[in-house]
């Protein structure tokens, strides 16, 4: 099996590299591209040319436009790489008979209510950002491919700047932390998107019939004041000697940015679990293991 995998450098996609690498031969770009390749999702032209000429059993696109507050004043790019170069890889992979791969967000959704959103749920983006992302979804199901769409939540690595890390370095320089109390979602390692991916994508090209639009998320919620203080926790665990002493919450709305985010992202993951046969882990667990990693 063929595949090319774009965004290979991002957090999803710098883990993709390794779970991918057992199912086949894989052709992994970065924006820069290789040997005439074109990974850039802005060039629409020349990335219809490379998944011509590669010609790949499967497509993952794990590369986005994901900054949420700028793409408010940068909409016009957020959209041609969210949307417009996601219809040009749905549009190739239609034509190839290729199985698309493609990741997308609870910001999908306007966070309303407490109960875990279903894949069936009405979208209803409170940002450019989510509706960027659910207008390329809606270009890969127009376009009839094979697919997979995969929404998650509260990305994190080890690789790269995240949340976890900043927490730390604040708490060893402040004494006292504000941290937003009213958002709930689940943090969720770009290891276990990986090696879900993989495994579905085992399932899925065995059996086409197995596509589709699934939510993955780690089990269990937080909030970030939550996610935060199980941070701290952990390192003083391990040894860390920190300078905070206490974590206020407060309310999103005394955060003001330029995207609003849905304060109920939460993810109901039941179908992924059930058609794939699959444990997800709680959140705590994929934390515990990149705060290790980040030693």
């Amino acid at each position: 099996m063929k595949i090319l995998l774009l965004g290979k450098n991002g957090q999803v996609g710098w883990e993709l590299q390794r779970a991918l690498a057992p199912l086949g031969e894989l052709i992994a770009l970065d924006r820069r591209g290789s040997d005439g390749l074109c990974g850039d999702l802005e060039r629409l032209d020349a990335l219809a040319d490379t998944v011509q000429r590669l010609a790949p059993d499967l497509v993952v696109n794990a590369a986005a436009y994901t900054a949420v507050d700028q793409a408010e004043s940068d909409a016009e790019r957020a959209r041609r790489i969210n949307a417009d170069a996601v219809g040009v890889l749905a549009g190739q992979a239609a034509e190839l008979g290729a199985l698309l791969v493609h990741y997308s967000t609870d910001y999908v959704f306007d966070g309303s209510g407490e109960r875990p959103w279903c894949e069936d749920d009405t979208p209803a983006p409170l940002s450019i950002y989510g509706a960027t992302k659910l207008e390329g979804e809606e270009a890969i199901r127009a376009s009839g491919c094979d697919h997979l769409i995969f929404r998650t939540s509260w990305v994190h690595a080890a690789r790269g700047g995240n949340f976890a890390r900043t927490i730390l370095r604040l708490a060893a320089e402040r004494e006292r932390l504000t941290v937003i109390d009213d958002q709930i979602g689940a943090p969720t390692g770009a290891d276990l998107i990986a090696d879900v991916s993989a495994h579905a994508i085992r399932r899925t090209m065995g059996d086409r019939g197995h596509g589709g639009t699934y939510h993955l998320a780690a089990g269990g919620q937080t909030s970030w004041r939550g996610y935060a203080s199980f941070v701290i926790d952990r390192a003083r665990s391990g040894g860390r000697t920190l300078a905070v002493r206490e974590i206020v919450p407060i309310p999103a709305s005394n955060y003001p940015t330029p995207a609003a985010r849905p304060l109920n992202s939460r993810l109901d993951t039941r179908r992924l679990r059930e058609r794939f046969d699959l444990h997800l882990p709680d959140w705590r667990d994929g934390v515990a293991r990149m705060l290790d990693e980040l030693g």
